[in-house]
């Protein structure tokens, strides 16, 4: 049998995997923490040691079960820190007769394996992940001639194909889609549960990291690390985002408040982009609890969570398989602003800004709302350059890859590839974020004013991003009313004129 190498990449760590049903002597299994995927951006140094961590765990897992494992730590003095020279000095140094990998999710590792296995003298053979419930290119399939890519028509299509929330061939209710109902602001009265805790002290390996030369950015305690690191960690989280979270998350799933960065939110983002856990288990959990107890769950609650995974995140990866590499560079707006120097502390008045950044950094997450409405909202307002958004987002978030990141942020986010995402950009006033949160109660500016002293910086800047952007917006169906209160409005002139200030001066909000 010919003597094998299969490389294990960091975000590949499925232990259900085919691969893994024998052992082989004759296979060894490649696992490497590098420097290369360190500092591509600058990331949040919670998830550095996520990802090290839940490397080291699984190396761990299959050595026990009989696998034979090359592991390189980050500080390994035989580390070349660079996937290409590290693959090829093992290769060389052990005799490999052949070299196999898993599909990367991400176009940048995709194309550099492409050319490694062009380059070495031996057999090379790369197979699927066997995670992902749809191929890379369905969702190209799926919208075959078409400009714009409706999530909605996919996300029924893949519950149909599924058997997931049906009865027969119609969806279960009578509605395929509860966001309606999932749109409610926090009640203070309605209590969070605890989340669970691990017991583990991460310092060393956050020495390693720093002994290393990692640049990092953010905040960590690693006696206390909240995130699930293995898969029965993983499992634990999901139980307590079913048991627990669950019956309330539909309803408040877009609520922000100051005192609780997470509400009834899963945290099982990592553990699903690390592969510990399958889209498919977690959906097939939340509904079972839908059949057992409907009237704690709620159809609203369930669906609503079951959307997000079934339907956004395989479509997401579907386009950024369909439309890679292009997308990277899209700026539908020609924005070229720098990030304003407050997204790398939080320091600025606007309190919505100064929450959502100040959860990134202390915790390397904000829910999907936090990131859209409010931090990614400012920077399309503010006409930021989506490259310095995309490696803000993709740097800060635990569960950031770029096959994730990039489709939200330059797409559903920034509406930088100019509407294959969203059928039209998602941004808004002060009233919005009033509405979700109760950012506003306390902030330095006020939220009905547009101008003069205090006024809220979104006031000013969701008119100033429309007027400029007139020739490209105005034909728009979904947001033909906006021309139209522009056009009769009194204050016009007076309110771009605040807009042009604030834009002068963001680092100063």
């Amino acid at each position: 049998m010919a003597k094998t190498l299969r490389l294990i990449l960091g975000d590949q760590l499925n232990p259900q995997h085919s691969w893994f049903t024998e052992t082989r002597e004759e296979v060894v299994y490649l696992m490497l923490e590098m420097r290369q995927e360190t500092d591509y951006v600058r990331h949040h140094v919670q998830k550095v040691l996520a990802f090290f961590q839940s490397m080291r765990n699984f190396a761990e897992e299959l050595t026990k079960k009989g696998h034979r494992v090359c592991y390189l730590r980050i500080d390994d003095p035989k580390n070349r820190q660079c996937l290409e020279k590290n693959i090829g000095d093992l290769i060389d140094r052990e005799q490999f007769d052949r070299f196999e990998y898993q599909l990367p999710d991400e176009y940048r590792l995709d194309q550099q394996l492409q050319r490694i296995c062009k380059q070495l003298p031996i057999k090379t053979a790369c197979f699927d992940t066997e995670h992902f419930l749809t191929d890379r290119m369905a969702v190209k399939r799926f919208f075959s001639g078409k400009k714009t890519y409706l999530m909605e028509s996919f996300y029924r299509s893949m519950r149909q194909e599924f058997g997931v929330l049906m009865q027969g061939k119609k969806p279960q209710g009578g509605e395929w889609n509860f966001d309606k109902e999932n749109r409610n602001a926090f009640r203070e009265e309605v209590s969070v549960p605890d989340f669970p805790s691990f017991e583990r002290d991460l310092g060393s390996l956050l020495q390693s990291i720093h002994n290393a030369g990692v640049q990092t950015l953010g905040e960590v305690d690693p006696s206390r690390f909240p995130w699930p690191c293995s898969r029965q960690e993983s499992l634990t989280v999901l139980d307590h985002f079913l048991t627990e979270l669950l019956p309330h998350f539909g309803r408040y799933q877009d609520a922000m408040h100051t005192a609780e960065p997470f509400l009834f939110h899963s945290r099982l983002s990592f553990a699903l982009n690390s592969k510990m856990l399958h889209p498919l288990e977690v959906i097939r959990a939340a509904q079972d609890c839908l059949e057992k107890d409907p009237e704690t769950y709620g159809l609203p609650q369930v669906e609503g969570f079951i959307r997000q995974i079934l339907g956004w995140r395989e479509f997401m990866r579907g386009i950024y398989w369909a439309k890679m590499p292009d997308y990277a560079q899209m700026n539908f707006f020609g924005h070229k602003r720098a990030l304003p120097s407050f997204f790398w502390d939080g320091n600025t008045k606007m309190n919505c800004l100064k929450h959502a950044i100040g959860q990134s950094l202390e915790h390397a997450y904000a829910h999907h709302i936090q990131r859209l409405m409010v931090t990614g909202n400012f920077a399309l307002l503010a006409g930021i350059d989506p490259d310095e958004v995309d490696q803000w987002y993709l740097g800060i978030y635990i569960d950031a890859i770029e096959w994730v990141e990039i489709t939200n942020t330059r797409g559903m986010s920034q509406f930088a590839d100019g509407g294959i995402v969203g059928t039209k950009p998602y941004v808004s006033s002060a009233n919005y974020i009033d509405k979700m949160s109760n950012y506003c109660g306390s902030c330095h500016y006020s939220k009905t004013k547009k101008t003069g002293d205090k006024a809220c910086p979104f006031n000013s800047l969701y008119w100033a991003f429309y007027e400029r952007n007139r020739e490209k917006l105005e034909n728009n169906p979904r947001i033909g009313f906006v021309y139209n209160t522009l056009s009769k409005m009194k204050q016009k002139d007076e309110i771009l004129k605040q807009a042009n200030t604030y834009l002068s001066n963001l680092d100063d909000l």
